[in-house]
């Protein structure tokens, strides 16, 4: 979701720790427990706090895990768990340096301090969950606390026992001495919680791992998520509560001028129509009430700022620009025009790529309650918790030690929850506030809010060039993009350097293949369309327009579209090594079946390179059919194989959707997009069967959740070549091959 350029100041393949400059190790009495965690170094207490709402005489330390009287371990999680898996990823950190009990595991997000929690891949400075970061801010730090919780557990059962700590064995939350002595975590979790935390402790060594790298380890949350049990903020039930549905402008840019809720407020359970400055709110004792309630207002607008093009028009602007020279340059090696200018072959294409929704499953929500000692409380998906709990206070005049979050899991994000300024939950303060804090309130958007509130994939054009010298080779590369800026006059907006917003350009401005003069260059628009950044961000364009591009120079020279790109990676690099595993996973050097064609794809996000061979077929009316889709993988140190795969396939799918019928519209500034009706993720008969191959690997754990998505687009279109003999150029799929 974040891009990877928020990983500047610890990249892959770097030491991944916690200095202990910074943080110290520690233990605190919980109940009759245990928790262990990062003991803040700060001048006072008050600086070095544990989570939002501690005053200034709490303990300063915030844990990473509880061990209560029962045995059962809570990891408590910085990062925010929205289907990838990364509550489970830290689970298995954890548990495999405890020695736990796997089915005693329990997991909790948590908030409210960055210096704990603060993400490494971030520099440390703010909490979020993004970038496929989780496992890489956390692999360390995760361990380190479950092994200190056992070397006290150990110590707490030694001293008990009067036995040296050296002839204790550990497995499956149960401590035994050689003398036949034995008793669970929870046994020693009251008195190992009065023992100083060892000064250091030693990691288990890879070849003593039992769960990290297990194929067999399932994750811990899968029945409830399979019976329904699970709990989500749309789930969330307090006391009183109310429910609140908005009226946000009908034109992105549009600010309300006056309403008329008297029809609202006589309909059946509305108990009040309150103004914000993000819309208006319809308060309700149900959602359907809400909705109804919605339905009798009567809301004017002043559209005088609004953004009123459409799609034909932005996209013929995009174009217009694209064939001009770029407003600012992102990569310059060689000289390009001299590249050109002595090619044997200069080759062109056109690349178009629409708006495209987030669509997860659980439309946007949040809950707040202002309670009587003043602090504030708020359910959500916190994706960015630093952020929220400062906007919140800013609305409540309250300070921020008063906003206690409650994390809370979520259906989807893929970016969506991840905003600069708040969104959904400054909703929920907002339309408490204006109600006088008298309820609990719960703001829930609908699929048409959801679908039509803004904050898309940008739409981008790019505008491509290659030369190629008289010996077939690929001397001279160019890429014009053209698109909104995800980062410019955001939070975020420093860095945007030298007019590079790195979003837009990311996977383009790094490509890894050897071409001696290449230029990137980018021209951000200014168009009044609120975007944000979208499964795996500017890679899920440049590797389409590139790949593509490609394999349609591949095809020029006489040459096979991996050898040709093999020709341009050094053998032993990540790119050419899972390229080639890929290759022999799919049988590529033997012939396809009959009525099968195949495409490849190659791209880097995230840290992680992911490589993609798709077979598709063509049914008697001329249709596409994606059949079977082979990836291989490197992402580093595997920690849990089975989620692996299971991110691989689902990014497959996300994509594959987007790529072959979803896009966000506009005429005259209104989104034509509502529901699913119109907007069209892939339905379950046309997912693949998917295989994933995984490579072995050593080094530090790098991103998953959102790599798989990139090469599928650009891998079936290759194939769709092979198959129609027609280029795609312009997304989605169905308006290209309709045309």
């Amino acid at each position: 979701m974040i891009p990877k350029l928020m990983q500047s100041l610890h990249l892959p393949g770097q030491k991944i720790q916690a200095s202990r400059r910074q943080f110290l190790l520690g233990a605190l009495a919980a109940g009759s427990g245990v928790a262990i965690g990062y003991h803040v170094l700060a001048a006072t207490p008050a600086a070095a706090s544990g989570t939002a709402g501690s005053g200034a005489d709490a303990l300063a330390f915030t844990p990473y895990l509880t061990i209560d009287a029962d045995g059962k371990v809570t990891v408590l999680s910085s990062q925010f768990e929205m289907g990838q898996g990364s509550y489970n990823g830290l689970a298995t950190l954890v548990a495999e340096e405890l020695d736990a009990d796997w089915s005693t595991i329990e997991v909790l997000g948590v908030a409210g301090n960055v210096k704990a929690y603060g993400n490494i891949a971030f520099g440390g400075t703010l909490q979020g969950t993004g970038g496929s970061t989780s496992m890489f801010t956390s692999f360390e730090r995760y361990r380190t606390a479950g092994a200190t919780a056992r070397a006290m557990l150990v110590a707490a059962a030694a001293s008990d026992w009067g036995v040296s700590a050296s002839d204790i064995t550990v497995e499956n939350g149960v401590l035994s001495h050689v003398s036949g002595k034995s008793g669970g975590f929870g046994t020693f979790a009251a008195k190992a919680a009065t023992l100083p935390a060892p000064a250091e402790v030693t990691l288990k060594a890879p070849a003593d791992w039992k769960l990290i790298g297990n194929e067999k380890l399932k994750r811990f949350d899968s029945a409830r998520k399979a019976n329904g049990t699970e709990q989500y903020t749309i789930d969330v039930k307090l006391p009183g509560m109310l429910t609140a549905v908005m009226i946000h402008p009908p034109l992105f840019g549009a600010t309300l001028k006056s309403f008329d809720a008297t029809a609202a407020r006589s309909v059946k359970g509305v108990v009040d129509v309150v103004e914000t400055p993000r819309g208006v709110a319809v308060v309700a004792e149900t959602m359907w009430a809400a909705i109804k309630g919605r339905e009798a207002v009567t809301a004017v607008w002043d559209e005088s700022a609004a953004e009123k093009r459409g799609t034909p028009e932005l996209m013929a602007m995009y174009k217009d620009i694209a064939g001009k020279a770029p407003a600012a340059i992102a990569r310059k090696d060689g000289d390009a025009d001299a590249g050109f200018a002595s090619s044997a072959r200069v080759m062109e294409a056109t690349f178009e790529f629409p708006y495209l929704s987030h669509a997860a499953i659980e439309p946007l929500n949040a809950v707040a309650r202002k309670n009587d000692d003043g602090t504030l409380e708020i359910w959500g998906g916190h994706q960015f918790p630093d952020v929220y709990q400062m906007l919140a206070s800013q609305i409540a005049g309250v300070t921020p030690d008063k906003v206690q979050l409650h994390v809370m899991k979520t259906g989807g994000s893929f970016g969506r929850r991840a905003v600069f300024d708040g969104d959904v939950v400054v909703e929920s303060v907002y339309v408490a506030k204006a109600i006088g804090y008298r309820a609990p309130v719960k703001v829930q958007w609908t699929r048409e809010d959801d679908m039509r509130a803004g904050r898309y994939r940008p739409a981008y054009v790019h505008q491509m060039k290659a030369g190629i010298d008289a010996d077939g080779q690929l001397v001279a590369w160019s890429d014009h993009v053209v698109g909104q800026s995800i980062m410019g006059k955001t939070m975020f907006d420093g860095m945007v350097k030298n007019g590079v917003d790195p979003t837009s350009v990311e996977g383009a401005n790094n490509l890894p293949y050897a071409i001696p003069n290449q230029t990137i260059g980018l021209t951000t628009t200014e168009v009044g369309v609120p975007v944000l950044w979208w499964r795996s961000v500017g890679s899920t364009h440049t590797a389409f327009a590139a790949e593509v591009f490609l394999d349609e120079i591949a095809e020029a020279t006489g040459k096979d579209p991996i050898a040709f790109r093999l020709s341009m990676l050094e053998p032993d690099s990540r790119h050419a090594v899972i390229l080639k595993m890929v290759a022999e996973k799919a049988e590529w050097e033997k012939p396809v079946a009959a009525g099968r064609f195949r495409g490849v794809s190659v791209a880097e996000s995230f840290g992680t390179v992911v490589a993609q061979i798709a077979e598709v077929s063509l049914n008697d009316s001329g249709g596409i059919k994606v059949e079977r889709v082979v990836a291989a993988v490197d992402c580093g140190l595997v920690i849990n194989p089975d989620q692996v795969r299971a991110q691989v396939e689902g990014g497959i799918g996300f994509g594959l959707g987007a790529i072959l019928a979803e896009e966000i519209t506009l005429s005259g500034g209104t989104v034509d997009q509502a529901n699913f009706d119109m907007y069209t993720p892939l339905r379950i008969d046309a997912m693949p069967s998917v295989e994933v191959h995984i490579l072995a690997s050593a080094n530090p754990p790098s991103g998953i959740g959102e790599p798989g998505v990139p090469p599928i687009g650009p891998a079936v279109a290759n194939a769709i070549y092979k198959a129609l003999g027609k280029r795609i150029r312009v997304m989605p799929f169905a308006k290209s091959l309709s045309a």
